[in-house]
């Protein structure tokens, strides 16, 4: 399961559906449609439906077709911005020399190594699944903060854009994957900063065990699954970051019990690395494994990869400057990254009375869909409340181009423009 590091997922595995192998084995393809039904359409019926011809602009996401449209649709629920559907089908995890692909590849090694290529592989997996898939397979409750339109993605109220791999673990189960890697992006609603963005890139790993592995052991089936577990991500963590000392840290997810953070002592402090944990039995008793017992780990791939390349913002990852590209190869882990930009930020601020309604996640969606990734950081710099009970929040708005200097201009425009869109469409009062 992947595994959510951010404090506002911090009880989810770091945020039917389309299935390709990419270790040359069959493949499977199948894309939910967007309706509350969508879980009762099999993959055949989906492949034979003709998709309409695109009015603005359609994807290919593993042989299925889907359009603007279909993502960013006329219903109240849905909050699918622009500058998000323009991420999906990027899949920078697929590209060999792009260090979030070095990375994976380079986790790819470890278990073919070590568990001779027992491992299926999946990185193709369809971003679009049900809320049931997204959630209630892996026994997110109902109440969980991360289901809130505030923190997830809705297309509608039944289904979302992924916001973490373990949305496509119940259905590798049922059709009897045993041990399996899920690559992918995610998207979340989020704050803007250096680490933070709303689109990212997870690694879940999943390995169940019959009764005859633990019970030759002579330990109870939970303590073999956890010791297993830890052997195999302590060999993880060497393989990615040498002799490093580790320690492991008991928390809590909903879908693990008893459930585990990985830190490793890296230039001077403590790193968290993963999240893991033993299987709850629910998830394999609704999936057809009732008599066994299984380990899941979930990764962030950008947030090693920064540690790893010692690339400073997480913006850069979706560069395509040759500045920044031309520095990475295939196979080379750890390659240092030489900054190239040395553009100053230029901060402007905006101050208004906030609303009941109004929320950080959706003001920095409104900044993010107007400057794109000219943005650099939202940060909150004061907070007050008046003697009439009303609250004004000031933030401090940090412009920088990676790859230029920004004119006066260009970023005063900005500004007028986040002021204004702010104002109409977050239900607040400019000061």
């Amino acid at each position: 399961m992947a595994m959510v590091i951010s404090s506002v997922h911090a009880t989810l595995f770091a945020r039917t559906s389309l299935f390709r192998q990419s270790n040359g084995l069959r493949s499977l393809t199948f894309c939910l449609p967007f309706s509350s039904s969508a879980a009762s359409v099999s993959a055949d019926n989906l492949s034979r439906k003709k998709w309409k011809q695109p009015v603005l602009s359609v994807l290919d996401l593993g042989g299925v077709k889907i359009r603007r449209e279909d993502v960013m649709r006329d219903d109240p629920t849905n909050n699918v911005p622009d500058n998000i559907f323009s991420k999906l089908g990027v899949q920078l995890h697929r590209r060999d020399q792009h260090p979030l692909g070095i990375l994976k590849n380079t986790i790819y090694e470890y278990f073919d190594t070590n568990y001779s290529n027992k491992f299926n592989k999946f990185d193709d997996l369809c971003p679009i699944v049900s809320v049931k898939q997204n959630f209630d397979d892996v026994l997110v409750p109902e109440d969980h903060v991360s289901r809130s339109y505030n923190d997830t993605y809705y297309i509608d109220p039944q289904t979302v854009l992924r916001c973490h791999t373990s949305a496509h673990q119940a259905e590798l189960l049922r059709r009897g994957y045993t041990h399996f890697l899920v690559t992918g992006d995610v998207y979340r609603r989020d704050s803007i900063d250096s680490t933070h963005y709303p689109v990212f890139h997870q690694m879940e790993g999943f390995r169940v065990f019959v009764p005859d592995e633990w019970e030759a052991s002579g330990m109870d089936a939970t303590s073999f699954a956890a010791a297993d577990l830890k052997k195999c991500l302590e060999g993880l963590a060497r393989h990615l970051f040498g002799a490093v000392e580790m320690r492991w840290v008991d928390t809590y997810f909903p879908f693990t019990n008893p459930s585990f953070e990985l830190e490793i002592y890296f230039k001077e402090k403590w790193l968290e690395v993963l999240g893991c944990g033993v299987t709850e039995q629910e998830i394999l008793k609704r999936n057809g494994k009732a008599n066994n017992v299984a380990w899941a780990f979930g990764l962030g791939l950008e947030r090693l990869a920064m540690v790893l390349f010692d690339i400073p913002d997480i913006r850069l990852f979706w560069t395509n400057d040759e500045r920044f590209t031309s520095q990475f190869s295939k196979g080379l882990l750890g390659v240092k990254f030489k900054p190239f930009s040395k553009y100053p930020p230029c901060y402007k601020d905006i101050s208004f009375w906030i609303s009941e309604s109004f929320t950080e996640n959706n003001l920095c969606e409104v900044v993010r869909g107007i400057a794109g990734d000219l943005v650099e950081e939202v940060q909150l710099i004061d907070n007050f409340t008046n003697k009439k009970g009303m609250t004004s929040h000031c933030y401090r708005i940090a412009y920088r181009s990676m790859e230029r200097s920004l004119t006066d201009d260009e970023i005063n425009d900005l500004q007028w423009k986040v002021r204004e869109q702010v104002q109409n469409k977050l239900n607040v009062v400019i000061r």
